[in-house]
């Protein structure tokens, strides 16, 4: 099923379950980020796959790769620390957790930061598992990725992206357990401090930092997978 706007996902009032996520203490070395982020893989699962069944969507765990250096090999292509911190690849239904990407020498220890960018990549997965990334992809494709139209596409897939991300904070920190108003602090202040505004080369592919983080947000307080359909959205929220 590749759709977009009109994607089952979208319908009705479908949001997250609330789930008590007890995660290892966050600590700064390539091991102990491998511990967490295996960790929080199954509270991911827990919250996502009921969204998913409502809407009558398969669910099939991604696998998790945590390369070393800062020039990452996948099914989708080589990608440095420069173009992206992390990355999903729905080729093989990976997400690609670099510790290099993960810049704790400036992050410092803040889990939310990490979850953040952990809970968006995830939320790449969900969108391929509902068929949307797939449609938006080809949509991509026949507008040309670098033309305005293209480039727009691509800031609709990652704000949704962070959208979903917002939403699993929102069912784990009710469930508290690991997820206290402290991590979600630093969610939100991860979410707006990313953005195009930080590219290297400019590019306009993910959304400037105040939709970046406000889109997080709206995921956060909403939690209803009709409010992260960034396909319908205005285009001066998904610039």
């Amino acid at each position: 099923m590749y759709r977009t706007s009109d994607n089952p996902l979208f319908a009705g009032q479908n949001g997250t379950n609330t789930y008590t996520c007890n995660l290892p203490r966050w600590k700064s070395d390539p091991a102990s980020a491998k511990a967490f982020f295996t960790a929080a893989l199954p509270c991911f699962e827990a919250e996502w796959v009921p969204v998913l069944q409502r809407a009558n969507l398969p669910y099939a765990r991604p696998n998790l790769a945590f390369p070393s250096g800062k020039n990452w090999s996948s099914a989708c292509g080589t990608v440095t620390d420069a173009d992206a911190p992390a990355f999903y690849c729905s080729s093989d239904s990976t997400l690609y957790i670099p510790f290099a990407g993960l810049h704790t020498e400036y992050v410092g220890a803040h889990p939310g930061s990490y979850l953040a960018l952990f809970a968006h990549e995830f939320g790449h997965h969900i969108q391929a598992l509902s068929g949307s990334l797939r449609a938006a992809h080809q949509a991509e494709y026949d507008a040309g990725p670098d033309s305005a139209q293209g480039l727009e596409i691509s800031r609709r897939v990652e704000l949704q992206a962070q959208c979903f991300g917002g939403m699993w904070f929102a069912g784990a920190w009710n469930g508290k357990g690991s997820i206290d108003d402290n991590i979600v602090r630093e969610m939100l202040k991860d979410g707006y401090d990313r953005g195009d505004e930080n590219a290297k080369d400019g590019r306009r592919d993910h959304g400037q930092k105040k939709n970046f983080g406000a889109w997080q947000e709206q995921g956060y307080t909403k939690n209803r997978t009709f409010q992260c359909n960034t396909y319908l959205a205005p285009p001066n929220s998904v610039s």
